[in-house]
């Protein structure tokens, strides 16, 4: 429950200037406002081949840290539906494809609430249906999500899209509307950003008026998924959303590994240029792809 000395000091910064509660403002000032705080993380940013391409009708960014990336990640952002673009979550994603050798392709997705779900899933799978036309079919896809993206990309995976996805990277996400878990009674006051009351907001965006019942993929039949490599961030309202979807899992004989990074908050990852905790967290994810995605150029 300490958070790291370098993870309080960005807390004590974030409460002596707190951001204007979204859900008390215009959509469009909250998401100028998320924008604002996300691009101040977002430098410098990794220099490589940068492209703005459309995939599957879906505009994305595309970022190459080589002429011949080893494979391909489709990284889903977060922003709980609600918030968030390639723009918000470049710097992480230029890291994720220079330490994994792959490319990282970042759809900008429909956003709840005026796009509730199933949009953000259905934009996923367009993607992924029309990948070849800018990623070869040999090179392997591996599925990656951070908090509202990471639940996206499972549901995605449970839809069974054409493409086979070499590994399932999902970081601190949210997989089921549950507020009930020990961690939200934990972390979920507000002392460590994200809270309890903000995650119900979120989630009504997203569900809207009809409950899709792909938006809990907790609760879904996980069998036949590719493994699976959770995160979770110790002082998140989310954190027993990692374990409760590793037990589910492994109980359906999924592959998993779970690493929970202590001492750091919900979104940590977006704080590589001031967090050492987030910068070898991004190192690690990019280890774990980087390894899933030589097994499948060189099965034994």
């Amino acid at each position: 429950m300490t958070p790291h000395p370098q993870m309080q000091a960005i807390l004590l910064e974030q409460q002596a200037t707190p951001l204007p509660d979204p859900a008390a403002l215009p959509i469009a000032q909250a998401r100028t406002n998320f924008e604002r705080n996300a691009l101040a993380w977002n430098t410098p940013l990794p220099e490589m081949e940068t492209g703005d391409v459309t995939v599957g009708g879906i505009a994305c960014r595309l970022l190459s840290p080589t002429a011949d990336p080893t494979g391909v990640v489709l990284f889903v952002h977060g922003g709980g539906w609600t918030f968030g673009s390639p723009a918000t979550h470049e710097r992480f994603a230029r890291l994720l494809a220079l330490h994994s050798g792959a490319a990282v392709l970042v759809p900008d997705y429909r956003l709840a609430p005026e796009h509730p779900a199933p949009a953000g899933i259905e934009d996923v799978l367009a993607v992924i249906a029309d990948l070849d036309t800018i990623v070869p079919a040999r090179k392997s896809l591996v599925l990656c999500g951070d908090s509202a993206g990471a639940n996206i990309a499972l549901a995605a995976a449970l839809s069974r899209p054409a493409r086979e996805i070499a590994l399932l990277s999902l970081l601190y996400g949210c997989f089921a509307p549950r507020f009930d878990t020990a961690s939200h009674q934990r972390n979920g006051d507000g002392r460590f950003g994200l809270s309890t009351a903000r995650m119900q907001w979120y989630w009504n965006n997203w569900l809207g008026a009809a409950a899709d019942p792909r938006t809990a993929p907790l609760y879904a039949a996980l069998a036949g998924l590719p493994p699976c490599h959770l995160l979770a961030a110790a002082l998140d309202p989310l954190c027993d959303d990692s374990f409760l979807l590793a037990s589910r899992l492994a109980a359906d004989d999924v592959p998993v590994r779970l690493d929970v990074i202590p001492g750091v908050v919900h979104g940590f990852l977006q704080m590589t240029s001031r967090l050492k905790p987030a910068m070898r967290a991004t190192r690690m994810i990019a280890a774990a792809i980087a390894e899933t995605l030589r097994q499948e150029d060189h099965p034994k």
